[in-house]
């Protein structure tokens, strides 16, 4: 499926399996990608990988409004953006995401 800019969507499953405030862990072209669902129903896709220098998986952490807190080092993360935010900084790849009949689709 594409967009108008051109982005490839791949199904990631269906919105059920996206447990709110829970990480779950997509491969998408061959790419490990943590998916994220918010209380609001808000589903972000980010890299599953830790901007913190020691590194680590991302899906794990715990999500609070549209923030990632991170399992390791408890970084606080917008999930909007993918910027850490202060006094910690670093920045993660954010994917994007549709829901299209109860159906998640993440661009890489």
């Amino acid at each position: 499926m594409k967009t108008k800019q051109s982005a490839t969507y791949f199904p990631a499953g269906e919105i059920e399996e996206f447990l709110p405030r829970i990480g779950r862990v997509v491969e998408i072209e061959g790419r490990q990608l943590a998916v994220f669902r918010a209380s609001d129903g808000t589903v972000f896709a980010a890299d599953n990988h830790n901007p913190h220098p020691k590194g680590g998986p991302l899906a794990e952490g715990i999500v609070s409004g549209h923030y990632l807190y991170d399992p390791l080092y408890d970084w606080k993360i917008d999930l909007s953006s993918g910027q850490v935010q202060a006094p910690d900084q670093g920045q993660v790849q954010m994917f994007p995401v549709k829901l299209e009949n109860g159906q998640v689709w993440i661009a890489v």
